[in-house]
């Protein structure tokens, strides 16, 4: 891989459609000469779209999206909201093709100016049977990626309003009605006996929407002496299975530090916070603290 890199801007619309502009150093003379540039684009070079670990090596792990010239020093590739991009987080690259029976030579994309505006606070049909979001955003080590959501059915978070012993959260439900029995389940990883069940209330309002109320304090069975996260599912029946409550329809990534709410005693020792994790879903965390004295 070629340790040069071309810079791309990004725009998304509301229906989800990408839209990369990378810069064509050929008609920037003054800039061909940086350290650490890369040289224009050959004419039949593509952005390359790749799924990150090991599912970017099998059928399907690879987007193709051809460049065309849209003015002056700049080239263009344009996502579709209709193209097929599964979950998962995909590295951009602009791939060019190389003598004959060798491999495409690939560049490094860094993130430009990402216009994200049309993304924050989508309100897509509640009667979707899926929903997805695509997130334009710079990796830790300065290169482009997309993050991809594809739910189906979804369950949207919303305001999480921390109480002093609990918190109460709102969301819509988007695929599925709530119906008879509907409830969110506390389900904490790798002990499938370890879930709670708390009702769930559908308000008055828009369709899809719905509301719960979880005490802290029912996720507690003993002492807690290393950090537990605990998943949020909606469950919309009583028989169903269950739907990730995640929040994904905006501009944010990642929500792991932007979204810090407080700690609350749930028992003697033990503390709960509402988090999101980086793939953007809805938990608990319960960690050890300060007993009472």
């Amino acid at each position: 891989m070629s340790a040069t890199a071309v810079r791309a801007d990004c725009a998304a619309d509301r229906a989800g459609t990408l839209t990369f502009d990378l810069t064509d150093l050929t008609d920037l003379p003054d800039l061909t000469d940086l350290p650490g540039r890369a040289p224009a684009p050959a004419p039949a070079s593509v952005l390359l779209l790749r799924r990150r670990g090991a599912a970017g090596r099998k059928p399907g792990g690879t987007v193709r999206i051809p460049l065309s010239r849209s003015g002056p020093g700049r080239l263009r590739a344009v996502l579709p909201a209709t193209a097929e991009l599964p979950e998962g987080r995909w590295d951009a690259y602009v791939e060019e093709p190389g003598p004959e029976s060798s491999e495409p030579a690939k560049t490094v994309v860094e993130p430009g100016l990402r216009d994200l505006r049309a993304l924050v606070d989508r309100c897509p049909d509640t009667g979707s049977l899926s929903v997805s979001a695509r997130i334009p955003y710079p990796t830790l080590d300065g290169r482009l990626a997309v993050r991809c959501w594809v739910r189906a059915p979804h369950a949207e978070a919303g305001a999480v309003v921390p109480g002093r012993s609990g918190m109460t959260a709102e969301g819509v439900l988007y695929g599925v009605e709530a119906g008879e029995g509907a409830v969110v389940e506390a389900r904490l990883p790798g002990e499938p006996t370890r879930v709670h069940r708390f009702p769930l209330a559908v308000p008055d309002g828009p369709s899809g929407g719905f509301v719960f109320t979880l005490p802290f304090a029912e996720l507690v069975a003993g002492p807690v002496r290393e950090e537990q996260l605990w998943q949020l599912w909606l469950v919309p029946a009583e028989g169903a299975r269950g739907v990730r409550i995640s929040r994904i329809l905006d501009d944010v990534w990642s929500r792991t530090k932007s979204f810090v709410y407080p700690a609350r005693p749930a028992a003697d020792g033990v503390l709960a916070t509402p988090c999101y994790t980086a793939d953007n879903d809805l938990c608990v965390r319960l960690a050890p603290g300060p007993a009472d004295r």
